[in-house]
Order: structure tokens, then sequence, then C-alpha cells
């Protein structure tokens, strides 16, 4: 996970709008907001990753 990809995800959760589990959520509110590594890395195979990183804040 790079960390443009971690400052996109801190966006989104700072913004309140969804829980962070709701990928898809997440998606949409990253697409809104013009993230568009962020809406490519959750198309990707990168789930247990993100989860990783909204558990523990590593990644």
């Amino acid at each position: 996970m790079t960390e443009q990809i971690r400052d996109q995800i801190l966006k989104v959760r700072d913004s309140g709008l969804t829980n962070m589990f709701n990928t898809g959520a997440v998606q949409w509110i990253a697409s809104q907001m013009g993230l568009t590594e962020l809406v490519d890395y959750l198309d990707g195979d990168n789930t247990r990753e993100y989860a990783h990183f909204i558990l523990t804040g590593e990644g």
C-alpha cells in the first residue's frame, strides 16, 4: 500500500460518511472526492491489506 493510498483512505474516513468496512460506499465516496487511486486500489485484489490497515493503522 502506497502512502498516497493511505492518505486517501484517511480522507474518506475523516469525512465520516460511511462505515469504512463498506468498501462499496468507500469506493463511491472516493470517486466523488476525486480519489481515483483509492477507487482503483479497491477494485483490485487488495481487500485483505485494506482491512488490515483499517483495523490496525498499519499497512
